[in-house]
């Protein structure tokens, strides 16, 4: 099977907006799943973790770098430019060679 990682914003100026954050890559990854991807959401992985266990951004950061490097392709959510989280993802997507999508093309089959 192959692997897609789902890259979008995360961090909000409120927690909300981390909340709906949360929702709207785990309702692109739900889709991604159902079309024959495993999606990797990082949202989900690390959910709320800067807010109940205070770690600090750079530590989840960095983590999804390290995903981005194992998975087969990076999926852009439609305002992935609105974080700088996203955008490192995709620069280390390129860096590597890996199939990149975009939400504004539709869902990929893998």
């Amino acid at each position: 099977m192959r692997v897609i990682y789902v890259a979008g914003p995360y961090r909000s100026t409120t927690p909300y907006g981390v909340y709906q954050n949360i929702r709207k890559a785990e309702a692109v990854a739900i889709k991604l799943w159902k079309v024959g991807w495993v999606a990797l959401c990082p949202h989900l992985n690390t959910q709320l973790f800067d807010q109940a266990y205070d770690l600090p951004p750079e530590v989840y950061l960095e983590g999804g770098l390290e995903f981005v490097r194992r998975c087969d392709a990076i999926y852009m959510m439609k305002d992935f430019r609105k974080s700088e989280g996203s955008k490192a993802e995709l620069k280390e997507a390129l860096r590597l060679g890996k199939e990149i999508y975009y939400e504004t093309d539709g869902i990929p089959r893998p």
